[in-house]
């Protein structure tokens, strides 16, 4: 029988059973007849609650708990040698199913182990739902004194037994969810209910899937979102971690159409597949601001476990058709992959190498090729993967363009190196797909010596040496240092307190002056963002900018800075005579990419009141020279509405000009690293001279940054640069600092 007939019978046999023991009963003949069995034991928080082949009295209870710590593998049951084989079952009851063969070619397959785990899940999913069901019904019935309260918790109750039998039955996911949607709508008195879930193709996109109170049209225009930009709900699945915001109008994470739509208050909660977080629960409220107390968040929470249920277990079903090998590469699948690592780890009496391959610019291909050539490129590169490897080695493809390979008898960390050399050299080579199309890959390689790692961990060490290879430029590999595990942590953790940074409103702005350099007069100020941490102090900009852009965090702090400072600058000038000053906003590439960029300008803009010529957005030169073509679509759109362009940093690195003519740029800002050197190094002095008369001749503002002592102010003003800022004027100033620089005699 095939490995996807004998999980679907399991399947249906488990999930007949509407009671625990009858559950562990089925189960365990079910696995047995199954997989040829002599002997099935199943284990639950160390006792015996099920056998076949062998009476519960003889069971040998200390011999099997090693068995499932991995240090057996054979058995002495029912008078002879038995080969074993066990699946770990997690959950609020966790145990073992142990299968037990005899005969001389006794020894269980890495299929047959790999069909005994998905069995096990399977039980684990079962015996959870029926946990959950008592743990509802007891509760229930210890709170039967409070009347109303018991009411509630009944039809909560009933809701939750409806969309477990639901599941059961294998209703089809988005029946599920539309059950979820309207019982949690209706019971938590919301007029709002959605669920969104990630994209399978691209994990940092969101989609609603459904949804209850939110007309079809809007449902069917909030796909592929990214997270950062979700607001709420995309908070609660990058945070994992139930979020509420009982005002939303004052929000820093508001998501524009909806407070468009006028909501008032939004609570989400992350939805689960086997404890990733895969998608979000959110509800919300239209007519007015309402308190999350704690019924209400126990209640989402109740109703986002069950919709974790459902689709773990659809998707659980799935995964098992396709475990053994991918479908499209015919290489292992991850399950088939982890189960060949243990084995290698547990037999081994040399190191075991795994190196972890990801494509660097797959996504890019894929949008712009589409996704018949994406598949056709992963072929091709998981051909040329299984070329670089020996007989014994196994190449798998974990996720949509992630691969992973095993080498056995590897001596040392080194010796994986020039394979992964030649996966590097082989990717180089041009793929036909219509047209030529080059990618590269980003590898991590990690070593285990006999008996120092499992698998589990040893995947997680590779996957962080590839992360460490993407960090430091991409097309490259790194080998796993443990020092990459601490820092990974820290990021973690800081990652954590940015998340709920932007929630708590812990970021504040300084503001540096930008002077004529002529008449010395303040003509505009700079919004540099800083971080009040209220344990760790203040957070230097370094320090968690690129983990706001790798994150995808920088989307709603770049738009509350874009806001805070449009609002502040507006206030300023409404109090000055003369010319209004400018504010000057740093843009990252990560916010550019976002399609709803120009209205978010637009917005701030007007709900500020500052006129678009006031308002200049900073990009670096890199951002401009590897730029796609939306970018200029998106600064077209912007400079359209009256706002102007400049290059930060400008001159570093890059020799090519040719961006200036493609570009709407307004202004020049000259890199510190020309100003330092502007009084001393007569090349220096040329060069900065140069950038100057060069802005002139194309008609563009220049700005020199850094500037520190009347020398360097000197020789710039001589040559004509028009403005500059540095500590010689100011350093950064709060708002309360620049209030006073910028009126002396106003005491407010």
């Amino acid at each position: 029988m095939l490995a996807t007939q004998q999980l679907t019978e399991f399947l249906s046999v488990v999930a007949d059973r509407p009671a625990g023991p009858a559950a562990h009963d089925a189960a365990v003949a079910c696995a047995a007849r199954a997989l040829d069995a002599d002997v099935a034991v199943l284990m639950i928080d160390n006792g015996v609650v099920a056998t076949v082949g062998l009476p519960s009295a003889d069971v040998p209870a200390y011999a099997l708990a090693e068995v499932a710590a991995g240090r057996r593998h054979t058995l002495d049951l029912a008078g002879r040698p038995h080969a074993v084989t066990y699946a770990t079952i997690g959950g609020a009851e966790p145990g073992v199913l142990v299968l037990g063969r005899g005969g001389p070619d006794a020894a269980f397959s890495a299929e047959e182990v790999c069909l005994l785990r998905g069995m096990a899940r399977v039980l684990e999913l079962s015996l959870s739902s029926l946990h959950m069901l008592a743990s509802e019904r007891r509760y229930a019935e210890e709170n039967d004194r409070l009347l109303d309260f018991l009411q509630q918790r009944q039809r909560l109750f009933e809701h939750l037994t409806e969309i477990q039998r639901e599941i059961a039955l294998r209703t089809p996911l988005e029946q599920i969810f539309d059950r979820v949607t309207r019982s949690c709508r209706e019971l938590l008195g919301v007029e709002m209910c959605t669920v969104g879930l990630l994209e399978a193709d691209d994990p940092g996109l969101g989609s609603l899937v459904a949804g209850s109170g939110i007309p079809a049209e809007v449902l069917a225009q909030c796909t592929r979102i990214p997270l950062p930009a979700a607001g709420v709900s995309g908070l609660a699945v990058l945070g994992d971690e139930l979020v509420m915001v009982e005002d939303y109008t004052t929000s820093p994470i508001a998501v524009p159409a909806m407070a468009a739509a006028r909501l008032q208050s939004v609570m989400a909660t992350p939805i689960h597949e086997n404890g990733r977080p895969v998608g979000s629960l959110t509800v919300g409220t239209f007519s007015q601001c309402r308190e999350w107390d704690k019924s209400a968040q126990e209640m989402l929470r109740a109703f986002a476990e069950h919709a974790s249920l459902a689709i773990t277990d659809a998707r659980t079903l799935e995964a098992m058709n396709h475990s053994f090998l991918d479908s499209l590469t015919g290489l292992a699948g991850r399950a088939l992959f982890l189960t060949r690592m243990e084995e290698a780890l547990a037999t081994a009496t040399t190191g075991v190498a795994v190196l972890i391959v990801d494509l660097d610019r797959f996504k890019v291909v894929n949008d712009s090729l589409g996704h018949p050539a994406g598949d056709a490129l992963l072929v091709g590169a998981a051909e040329r993967i299984k070329s670089c490897l020996r007989d014994g080695d196994t190449a798998a493809r974990l996720s949509a363009d992630e691969f992973a390979v095993l080498l056995p008898g590897m001596a040392d960390a080194a010796e994986p190196v020039p394979v992964a050399e030649r996966i590097l050299a082989l990717l180089h080579e041009p793929f036909d797909l219509g047209s030529e199309a080059y990618v590269s890959a980003s590898i991590g390689i990690a070593f285990s010596a006999p008996g120092e790692d499992d698998a589990q961990q040893l995947l997680v060490h590779a996957d962080l040496a590839m992360n460490q290879a993407k960090k430091h430029g991409k097309d490259r590999y790194e080998v796993f240092e443990p020092d990459m595990q601490r820092a990974f942590q820290a990021s973690i953790e800081l990652e954590a307190d940015l998340r709920r940074a932007v929630v708590r409103h812990e970021f504040e702005l300084r503001y540096q002056p930008i002077v004529n350099l002529t008449s010395g007069e303040i003509t505009g100020v700079e919004a540099l963002i800083r971080w009040a941490h209220p344990t760790r102090g203040e957070v230097a900009p370094m320090d968690f900018i690129p983990l706001a852009e790798e994150t995808g965090m920088i989307v709603p702090i770049g738009e509350w800075v874009l806001r805070e400072a449009c609002s502040r600058v507006a206030a300023w000038n409404a109090r000055r005579s003369g010319q209004p000053i400018t504010v000057s906003v740093n843009l990252s590439a990560v916010q550019l990419e976002q399609p709803a960029l120009p209205l978010i300008v637009q917005s701030a803009l007007t709900s500020s009141g500052l006129p678009a010529d006031r308002l200049i957005l900073e990009l670096t030169e890199s951002l401009l020279v590897d730029h796609r073509p939306a970018t200029l679509t998106r600064l077209t759109e912007i400079k359209a509405l009256g706002v102007r362009l400049a290059i930060d940093d400008f001159g570093t690195g890059y020799s090519s000009l040719a961006y200036l003519r493609r570009f709407p740029v307004d202004i020049i800002k000259i890199d510190k690293s020309f100003v330092d050197d502007v009084v001393d190094e007569p090349t220096a002095a040329a060069l900065t001279h140069g950038i100057i008369q060069l802005g002139r001749a194309l008609q563009l503002s220049t700005i020199a940054e850094g500037i520190e002592h009347e020398g360097q102010l000197d020789s710039l003003a001589d040559g004509n640069c028009e403005l500059g800022q540095g500590y010689y004027f100011a350093e950064p100033l709060t708002r309360a600092a620049l209030d006073e620089l910028l009126f002396p005699a106003d005491p407010a």
